[in-house]
């Protein structure tokens, strides 16, 4: 059975089944309704028939039984009357009765009669004649009524009274039965006709067209590339219809216009492939040239590429030009590339004329197989022609302004369309490796570097000072530290500006450099402090030095802006390791302390400790020690907030939390007491104090924004830290969602991949990190790289000092961009006025911090503007 369906849903779908199934469904529909409703009109006529036939009957009845009531007819005469009226119609379809009333059987007596039914009551009752149809029968109860002429007989009664009533009762069921058959024998005949009809018409309709389809279908089914596509023809013979014949005229033209658009499939799956590409990965930045060289090689799957030509600027000294290789070339084929290739450039209309093309790099995408030749040439006419390039009128992401390829496909001018978007999605991906690259390179430069002076930072500095003291101790040997302040500094500052400073602190940076030997680590430390760490030198040694240095910068003379000429004078502490401190930060603490102490003695010398000085520094760091120590106890911990500004709408949603000791009536900030608290092991229980009231504040007050906590890494690796954070953010209803932990790298960390494993379990459970201070030092990169973070918090000095050095605001620039390209929020420090404020929207940053836009508080800063939404840290759109 389910057979049969299929086969006969198979037929329908088919041209002459469905014109067979049209055909009989109209004729069958239309000779059904016209039966249907002409069975209906003659069962009416016959009714009607009936209803007049028996009117006619019982008047008859009626005006013979008053002819023989006037003669007066006895009982034998009535039954007699009735016997023979109902013989009468004994044959017919008709059915006869005569009812007494009441009136006439209490004068003459009751005879026999049929039960009384409700049509019969109601005649007696209303004395109305009636007729029924019900059940295929006409019915006709007509009462007889009291006339001047009856009373003669029936004194008893009155004018008007029922003496009786006639029954005529018609059966139709035979006549429409013998009707319906004869009208469902037509409507069989009929049938057949109509089959034979249709299927006659359906064969003659398919035929007709049947030949011209075929044809159609063979000229597609040899279709198999975009080649047979474009010789195919489709115009077929007259079907004799004309609506098929426009059909057909309309897909003729439709082929033609396709085959001026139609790619094949092989170049269309390239391009998807080449999307995926833009998934740009580490190493994808690192060995940039060989990610071009793969892209070549993949361009040489679909279509034979001989080069892939890409166009930098750099900076304003001129044109890179570098040419990818899929196969070695001879040297007179390069040179006739080269040659061309430049005067196609120079020829554009917005191309580089007068520019200069610094250098030309040829690679070799991969060695022959066996069999393969060598060595390619190309003719010059081959270059020109093939060559199909992409310029801009001014550089892109990456300084990237053309690209190129050269490929016999650029000859095709139907396919030169997809030479074009291959050309805008490689500018693209080839633009954004290359400027990643780029600002890579150039912060992993200044993660070490000082951008002002170019001399080591303090972070490297530190991990050299730290490395020194483990090689003089393995080896017994001893090495001296200089701590350099300039003095007057901010003198210099205020009286000539800010780019005059900067000016007179690379020309220290330059006698420093000068001053010592290859061996000495020079550092800026920060701001006007230099550090310098003298390997293999005892302290008598390294006091000749620092007068050295000092002369030398005694010497240095500079002409102001005003014309007049400002010297450099500087103070200088000197420790010396192991004589004076047995670790990194003790002998730091010492140099420093001498520092101040060459300052005390009224500037421009130098200073060495002695024995009782030695003593006193040491208690001085003991009784900040217990400082510490007796504030962690009694829980002199302050929790402060600082407010984070939305830069695009001037909101505050978000606030930093920030440590603070009270010591009786006096707030010690966190400058004064973090490195002693992280040298002496207790940070993580300051961090988590810290916390508890920040959390019991925030619930207190209500505050529904985003809180930034800055914690060391060593506080997010103690085993209990996951734990105890979660349990206060449900103790205090707060989601993790609204608390973004900071990583810092104010300590080593040795084992990073324990940090890792802490951060992800915290992202886990819903809370959000971010890099503070990113850029100014080494490990931000391996941090950004290595843990899940959603907001990097740009270095303060590099932000203070970006309106005022072209470097600095390089590197600010470039962490936007890669920030951006991380889809990473981005938080701008130390904005201390309104240029700074705008300069930071400008560049794109998300959100600014710093004393121009608030300062750190007991309490929040509650913004009355709509949220947006909270607890989320979007990238702006």
């Amino acid at each position: 059975m389910l057979t049969m369906a299929r086969l006969l849903l198979a037929y329908l779908r088919t041209l002459k089944g469905f014109v067979l199934v049209a055909i009989l469904s109209t004729s069958l529909i239309v000779f059904l309704g016209v039966t249907l409703v002409a069975s209906l009109l003659y069962e009416d006529i016959i009714a009607r028939q009936a209803e007049r036939t028996s009117e006619t009957l019982a008047r008859q009845s009626f005006n013979s039984m008053l002819q023989v009531m006037r003669q007066g007819w006895s009982r034998e005469q009535r039954e007699a009357f009735i016997a023979d009226t109902r013989s009468i119609h004994a044959g017919s379809p008709y059915q006869f009765e005569i009812y007494r009333g009441e009136l006439v059987s209490e004068r003459y007596g009751e005879i026999d009669q049929p039960p009384r039914d409700i049509a019969i009551g109601e005649a007696f009752e209303s004395g109305e004649e009636r007729v029924y149809r019900e059940s295929g029968q006409v019915r006709r109860v007509m009462p007889l009524v009291a006339t001047s002429d009856c009373l003669g007989c029936h004194q008893n009664a009155a004018i008007g009274d029922v003496l009786g009533v006639i029954d005529i009762q018609h059966d139709m069921t035979p006549i429409s039965s013998e009707m319906r058959g004869n009208y469902v024998a037509l409507f069989l005949a009929a049938s057949m006709m109509v089959l034979l009809l249709a299927m006659a018409l359906s064969t003659f309709f398919a035929s007709r067209i049947r030949q011209s389809l075929n044809t159609f279908r063979s000229r597609l089914s040899a279709v198999n590339s975009v080649e047979d596509f474009r010789h195919l023809d489709v115009s077929v013979a007259n079907v004799h219809f004309r609506e098929l014949d426009a059909a057909f005229q309309h897909v003729n033209e439709l082929v033609g216009r396709l085959k001026n658009v139609a790619v094949d499939k092989d170049i269309l799956e390239f391009e998807i492939r080449l999307l995926s590409k833009f998934i740009i990965t580490s190493d994808v930045v690192r060995d940039w040239r060989e990610f071009i060289k793969e892209l070549l090689s993949d361009i040489n799957t679909i279509v034979q590429a001989h080069t892939l030509v890409t166009i930098f600027q750099v900076e304003e000294e001129g044109y890179e030009l570098e040419i990818f290789w899929h196969r070695e070339v001879s040297a007179e084929t390069r040179e006739t590339f080269e040659r061309i290739l430049t005067q196609l450039l120079e020829d554009k209309p917005q191309g580089l004329t007068g520019a200069t093309v610094l250098k030309v790099i040829h690679h070799t995408v991969h060695p022959c197989g066996p069999g393969e030749r060598m060595v390619m040439d190309l003719t010059p006419d081959d270059i020109r022609l093939q060559t199909k390039s992409l310029l801009l009128e001014a550089p892109k992401i990456g300084g990237i302004v053309g690209i190129g390829v050269q490929s016999d496909l650029a000859q095709d001018p139907i396919r030169h369309i997809v030479i074009d978007g291959i050309l805008s999605t490689l500018l693209n991906l080839v633009g954004s490796v290359k400027a990643i690259y780029k600002y890579t390179q150039d912060l992993e430069f200044y993660a070490t570097r000082d951008p002002l002076t170019n001399l080591h930072n303090q972070r490297i500095f530190k991990d050299m000072l730290s490395y020194e003291v483990g090689r003089a101790s393995r080896h017994q040997d001893h090495f001296s530290l200089l701590m350099l302040d300039l003095d007057n500094f901010k003198t210099v500052n205020d009286r000539h500006g800010h780019a005059f400073g900067d000016h007179f602190l690379q020309a220290v940076a330059e006698t420093l450099t000068r001053s010592v030997r290859p061996g000495d680590f020079l550092a800026r430390y920060g701001g006007d402090e230099f550090t310098i760490i003298l390997p293999e030198t005892g302290d008598q040694q390294a006091y000749s030095v620092a007068l050295r240095i000092a002369d030398s910068l005694t010497s240095q003379a500079l002409a102001a802006p005003d014309g007049s000429t400002v010297r450099a004078t500087i103070s200088i502490g000197v420790a010396t390791y192991p004589r004076h401190a047995t670790n990194a930060r003790d002998l730091f603490l010492m140099a420093d302390n001498m520092m101040y102490k060459a300052k005390r003695k009224g500037k421009n010398c130098v200073a060495l400790p002695d024995s009782e000085e030695v003593a006193a520094v040491f208690r001085e760091v003991g009784a900040k020690n217990q400082m510490v120590l007796s504030a962690l106890e009694e829980e002199r911990i302050v929790p402060y907030f600082q407010p984070i500004v939305d830069v695009r709408t001037g909101q505050v949603h978000i606030h930093e939390l920030l440590m603070r000791i009270q010591v009786d009536d006096r707030i010690v900030p966190a400058g004064e007491f973090i490195d002693i608290a992280e040298s002496i092991g207790v940070i993580h229980k300051m961090d988590y104090l810290l916390i508890e009231k920040a959390f019991a504040q925030i619930h207190d007050q209500g505050y529904q924004g985003l809180l930034f906590i800055n914690l060391s890494p060593r506080s997010l690796i103690i085993g209990e830290f996951i734990g105890h954070i979660h349990q206060l953010a449900i103790d205090y209803d707060i989601l993790p969602e609204r608390i973004v932990f900071e990583l810092t790298e104010r300590e080593t960390v040795s084992n990073l991949k324990l940090l890792e494993k802490f951060v992800l379990d915290l992202k886990l459970e819903g809370f959000n990190f971010a890099i503070d201070d990113f850029g100014s030092g080494y490990s931000s990169f391996r941090y950004l790289k290595q843990f899940p973070i959603d907001v990097i918090k740009i270095e303060g000095d590099f932000i203070r000092n970006m309106l005022d050095d072209d470097k600095y605001m390089a590197f600010v620039k470039s962490i936007v961009t890669l920030a951006q390209s991380l889809g990473v929020s981005t938080v701008a420090e130390f904005i201390e006025d309104k240029d700074v404020l705008a300069a930071v929207a400008e560049l794109g940053i998300d959100f600014g911090q710093g004393y121009h836009l608030g300062r750190p508080s007991l309490n929040f800063v509650m913004d009355r503007a709509p949220a947006r939404q909270p607890y989320r840290l979007t990238f702006p759109d």
